[in-house]
């Protein structure tokens, strides 16, 4: 077999070899999936954001309960030579006895809102998973091509180094070396955008993943887990696609505040009761008792309740339109995403065909150049379609899985444990149960 065949041949080998499932202490896309999950930091910026929203229900229900105040006081007076000593301390008590359901609604909309960042929360894990399965295929992919582009480069500047003996030999003419020498260097500038890609792609994986990528293991396409057709995709998006979920709870959030808006325009009905102790120098002390009630009925308060009222009413408004808005969203990504599945597919077959064909036609091309029925140049011109085919086979296998994760995604499927993650999940409920009758503490239930 002639050097040149077995240079672009060894290049098919290796790149095989080094990216094989079989490769030792390689990393899976499973294992990467699993580090993005736990340590991807845009995620548990994410996990932290649903937290500071548990806290508001808390708040919410501090409308339920006493507000209790310690009060103390001292005052010297000294005027015209009398010297007076004033003091006093107590605890004052007041309680919401009515206000205007307020309380109860601010509860309701702040509980709404902690159901929609859990699903916000969920809809961020997706695109992390998706960002990490695609960033992991771009390191596979951009790896292979690298080594493409070096071998192509070997090949050529074997050519380059051929068409000088033959040139010296009186076989070949400056023509022939001219081509050469101009196809070698051009692929001593596509190997180094190949190379500067690959560490494109491994500083975005390591962002995405947390890690510095080390030898990869190929991977398959999550066909088992899609959907038999796009119209049970659309249905399963419609139910389950945590976008949708997220704004369907603000749409009940922004209902219940509407309503505690209109509270304000109710009469308001409180409680309160102390105790004090009164100290004057002249008279010694004093222990003093109070209980009683207010009633509070709105009667004008310049037009700013009312406009709360309207305003929340338009916030209910837009709420419900985003509804529309995200189902739009979803549905238009999952057709993308089917679509680019089916043509990634068809894509890589044909691709695959095509670089088998393109090596034999390489080989041929060789060995007709080798007994003068083709040039320097037709052999150039095969070579640069064996590597555009490898090239596009590369990408092509790349998308393929890639789309299979892009279908997950877009229809709410792609979790941890449906694509089985070893790993424990994230449960905000936890948190959420831990605060959210909270009545008093400044801790938080890790330990800050």
């Amino acid at each position: 077999m002639p050097f040149e065949h077995i240079s672009i041949f060894t290049a098919v080998i290796v790149s095989a070899t080094a990216l094989s499932p079989l490769t030792v202490s390689a990393e899976s896309l499973t294992g990467a999936l699993t580090k993005a999950y736990q340590l991807n930091s845009t995620l548990n910026s994410a996990r932290a954001g649903v937290r500071v929203t548990d806290e508001s229900v808390a708040i919410a229900k501090s409308g339920y309960r006493p507000t209790i105040t310690g009060i103390s006081s001292i005052d010297y007076i000294s005027q015209s030579g009398t010297k007076l000593t004033t003091g006093s301390f107590g605890v004052e008590i007041r309680q919401s006895l009515f206000d205007g359901f307020q309380t109860m609604n601010n509860v309701a909309s702040a509980e709404a809102r902690v159901y929609a960042s859990n699903e916000s929360l969920r809809n961020t894990e997706q695109n992390i998973l998706f960002d990490a399965a695609a960033t992991y295929m771009d390191v596979i992919r951009d790896r292979q091509i690298a080594i493409f582009t070096e071998r192509n480069l070997e090949f050529l500047t074997e050519q380059a180094r051929a068409a000088g003996f033959r040139l010296e030999a009186g076989e070949g003419t400056l023509t022939d070396l001219a081509q050469a020498d101009a196809s070698r260097s051009a692929a001593i500038a596509q190997v180094a955008v190949a190379r500067a890609q690959v560490t494109v792609s491994e500083s975005v994986y390591k962002q995405v993943i947390g890690e510095t990528p080390g030898k990869l293991q190929a991977a398959s396409p999550l066909a088992k887990l899609l959907p038999a057709s796009l119209g049970k995709a659309y249905a399963v998006a419609e139910g389950n696609h945590p976008a949708i979920l997220a704004t369907q709870h603000l749409v009940d959030a922004a209902g219940f505040t509407v309503k505690s808006a209109e509270g304000q325009l109710l009469p308001q009905l409180s409680a309160q009761a102390g105790v004090s102790r009164n100290y004057r120098s002249t008279v010694g002390t004093s222990d003093a008792a109070s209980i009683g009630a207010t009633l509070t009925v709105p009667i004008y308060q310049g037009g700013r309740t009312s406009a709360q009222v309207r305003q929340s009413k338009e916030s209910l408004g837009q709420a419900r339109i985003e509804v529309d808005v995200s189902r739009d969203q979803v549905r238009a990504a999952v057709a993308a995403a089917w679509s680019q599945y089916r043509a990634a597919r068809e894509t890589a077959a044909a691709t695959r065909e095509a670089g088998t064909a393109a090596e034999l036609a390489l080989a041929g091309v060789i060995e007709e150049r080798d007994v003068g029925q083709r040039t320097t140049l037709d052999v150039l011109d095969s070579q640069a379609d064996l590597i555009d085919a490898l090239i596009a086979v590369a990408n092509a296998e790349r998308d393929v899985v890639v789309a299979s994760y892009a279908i997950l995604s877009a229809i709410g499927h792609l979790s941890p444990r449906r694509i089985g993650l070893k790993v424990a999940e994230y449960r905000p409920q936890e948190h959420y149960d831990a605060v959210k009758n909270e009545w008093y503490g400044v801790r938080t239930p890790d330990g800050r």
